[in-house]
């Protein structure tokens, strides 16, 4: 079972990854991912009746670890909210944005309100400003040996950094010592005791003001993230007792009818059944061009209704509608975490404790070794050392990172389950297609009928009826070209022969129908010939009769995206079909296929692409693209899996680790530039906030630079880190 918890106010990174910790070490819990970006805490339980004791235990680990947060059960249907308020309980790394009416309240909020006044920002930081004015006295007033001067200084501080004092001794209490809070009042206590007064108070006043400006980054990131998956209609307009009421989409049921009006979103997959529109599909494909329907099409939740009023019946209930499983799509790929974002975590927590041990060696060592030289002078260094030592750039830029690399690629109409599967983009080697429906439009036309010994009409008659117990889309085509119902009284011993065709007696007649490897294992000479297309042969009691040619058409510009992938890096590309080997070969020629491996069974294909898996080298990527239906084993053999034309497929966005909404080849280099750009932007990241602190740490070892500097490497590297970061949406 699986169950979802929001932690309304948790926006502290550092935080997050504790209470996943604690929380995967709870009895009964399989695993336990908490997504940074969306707040939502996934828990997989082994025994449902255990749910609420398991409930009750992370509330208590929440509370323990975050007092201020409420944990409220997700509804499935809902859609990702933002926080739009702003904590101060400084629990850690990053903008501290928390929801401000929770019980308990944190004295003062740093908080950027897209409405909000100027008379209101002041407010919401009160006691910032009565500090910086108080600090501002005291540095008119300084002097060492003014009582009044160490008063005014006092103050300034109580007033600016109390609360991160304040909340450094709860976490004490709480086990966790090792967060900014304190190290940040250790840091600038320790400069008042050395006689900093002036630079111990400006440390906390530009560490609280960094923190204003970080808290604005980091919501303003998060936001237009949000805003990329803000495609649920707030309301349905349904037609109950020939009256329209507005309802929430959730109290919709199947087989009802709506309303969707101009300007408004489309609430529910259904069937037009009345008016003449076209809708905006762009939310959920990225594509801009605006698509026609009509009575009698298919609309899809999410989209946006441009002009004409549409009556539409309901075919789902929304938690199973498109734009549902989208969401639920988008907001769970975080979960599936990348191998950088684990590394970033695993670092973080022996990160902090090796630099605050250097920090005491720094302040013990060298007054010892060294001569002539202060414990003052080295206490300060080992007291900015401190402030560096915070990871607060990485553990929030880095799941930021990847969550705005997801949600520019769902902008773009590509699906990713999981930021380990966008990471994984960037090493693509090998792209192995499926032919039909991939690389071919998957639409079947009969465009050759050849007999012998009997009539046109009578070979199409005959393989019309010994297809008609058949879905498949060959079988379907040859129905449309015979175009006239079938007596199935006539139709006995149906049999399907897998990877070969079909075995069936028809007016009392054995008839074969099938391709060319059917013929050979009964012993039927055939004719040859090298049309493009799937070749039905057809044998009447052991005599070969003719054959009928269907033929795909291949997709659009299928040449130019697949030139394209090889600009993107792509060393081969494959082709996999059941086809013969002629038609593969041709077919493969003219798009540009490096390989193709043709008359293949369904199990062919895994074995072909374990072939190729163990070719490729130690770092690249094997992607399979397949439409989904049927070729799920392979799409999970692969290291990714691509599912093309995922809009209302089921089957395609469970099959696959990546969807391409639009249904174009083109897509796949466009999903490894976006992961090539999240992983660059990434790395910059960590390779920048690294470098800075290092290079900070030995500045004030030097005595080159002092604290402010430090407070920089910290706050400024972060906040910097996050802008970065929203660069991927970008």
């Amino acid at each position: 079972m699986e169950i979802k918890l929001v932690l309304s106010g948790l926006n502290c990174a550092n935080c997050a990854n504790k209470i996943e910790a604690k929380v995967n070490k709870i009895n009964g819990i399989e695993n336990a991912s908490l997504n940074f970006s969306t707040t939502v805490l996934t828990v997989e339980i082994n025994r449902d009746e255990e749910k609420n004791n398991i409930v009750n235990e992370i509330k208590s680990i929440v509370k323990k670890l975050e007092p201020h947060v409420k944990v409220i059960e997700k509804s499935d249907n809902k859609d990702i909210k933002v926080n739009k308020a702003e904590c101060t309980s400084k629990c850690c790394t990053d903008g501290h944005t928390h929801e401000s009416n929770n019980e308990e309240h944190h004295g003062h909020i740093h908080e950027f309100k897209e409405n909000n006044s100027f008379l209101g920002y002041v407010k919401d930081n009160l006691l910032l400003i009565i500090g910086a004015i108080v600090y501002i006295i005291a540095l008119a007033y300084k002097s060492n040996e003014n009582l009044l001067s160490f008063i005014l200084f006092g103050a300034s501080y109580l007033i600016i950094g109390g609360e991160v004092v304040l909340n450094a001794i709860k976490n004490i209490l709480r086990g966790e010592i090792f967060d900014e809070n304190f190290l940040m009042s250790i840091a600038t206590i320790g400069a008042f005791f050395i006689g900093e007064y002036p630079e111990a108070v400006a440390v906390m006043l530009f560490y609280q003001i960094g923190e204003v400006f970080q808290g604005y980054a980091v919501n303003k990131s998060r936001k237009s993230i949000s805003s990329l998956m803000n495609i649920r209609a707030d309301y349905a307009n349904v037609l109950r007792n020939g009256k329209e009421i507005k309802v929430s989409p959730e109290e919709v049921s199947i087989d009802e009818s709506i309303i969707v009006k101009p300007g408004e979103r489309v609430p529910l997959d259904g069937t037009v059944l009345e008016g003449r529109s076209f809708v905006d599909t762009s939310a959920l494909t990225g594509e801009s061009v605006p698509r026609e329907v009509t009575s009698g099409n298919e609309i899809l939740s999410g989209s946006i209704n441009n002009n004409g009023v549409l009556k539409v019946k309901v075919d789902k209930e929304y938690g199973e509608s498109t734009v549902a499983r989208i969401l639920e799509l988008v907001e769970n790929a975080s979960n599936k975490k990348a191998p950088t974002e684990k590394f970033i975590t695993k670092f973080a927590k022996v990160y902090t404790p090796i630099v605050v041990a250097i920090a005491v060696l720094v302040a013990i060592i060298p007054p010892i070794i060294i001569k002539d030289a202060t414990f003052s002078e080295w206490i300060y260094k080992s007291l900015s050392i401190l402030v560096v030592s915070c990871p607060c750039a990485l553990v929030v830029s880095i799941p930021l990172g990847f969550f705005s690399g997801i949600g520019a690629a769902s902008k773009k109409g590509i699906l990713v389950k999981g930021g380990n599967y966008l990471e994984a983009l960037k090493d693509s080697e090998i792209v192995v297609f499926d032919k039909t429906g991939t690389l071919t439009k998957g639409i079947f036309e009969v465009t050759e009928i050849n007999s012998v010994n009997m009539s046109k009409e009578e070979l199409l008659e005959i393989t019309a009826m010994g297809e008609s117990l058949s879905n498949h889309p060959i079988a379907i085509s040859i129905a449309k070209a015979y175009g006239k119902k079938v007596n199935k009284d006539e139709i006995k011993d149906y049999k399907e022969i897998s990877g070969h065709g079909i075995e069936v007696s028809i007016k009392g007649n054995n008839v074969l129908l099938g391709n060319s490897k059917l013929m050979n294992i009964n012993n039927i000479n055939y004719n040859h010939i090298d049309s493009i297309g799937t070749i039905v042969h057809v044998a009447i009691n052991g005599e070969y009769k003719g054959n009928i040619v269907i033929s795909d058409e291949i997709k659009e510009n299928v040449k130019e995206s697949l030139s394209e992938l090889k600009e993107v890096g792509i060393k081969r590309t494959i082709m996999l079909t059941g086809d013969n080997k002629s038609v593969a070969e041709k077919v493969a020629r003219d798009i540009g296929i490096d390989e193709v491996y043709s008359e293949l069974l369904p199990g062919d294909k895994v074995s072909k692409v374990e072939e190729v898996l163990k070719k490729r080298t130690s770092k690249g990527k094997v992607l399979f693209v397949g439409d989904g239906i049927n070729d799920a084993p392979v799409l999970a053999r692969a290291d990714i899996g691509v599912a093309m034309g995922g809009i209302g497929s089921d089957a395609a966005i469970e099959a696959a680790d990546v969807v391409l909404m639009k249904d174009k080849i083109e897509e796949i280099s466009e999903a490894i530039r976006v992961s090539r750009k999240t992983n660059m932007i990434l790395w910059q990241n960590i390779i920048f906030s690294l470098g800075i602190k290092i290079i900070v740490m030995l500045l004030v070892v030097l005595g080159l630079t002092n604290m402010w500097a430090a407070v920089f490497a910290d706050v400024g590297v972060t906040l910097i880190a996050v802008l970065n970061s929203m660069r991927i949406i970008r």
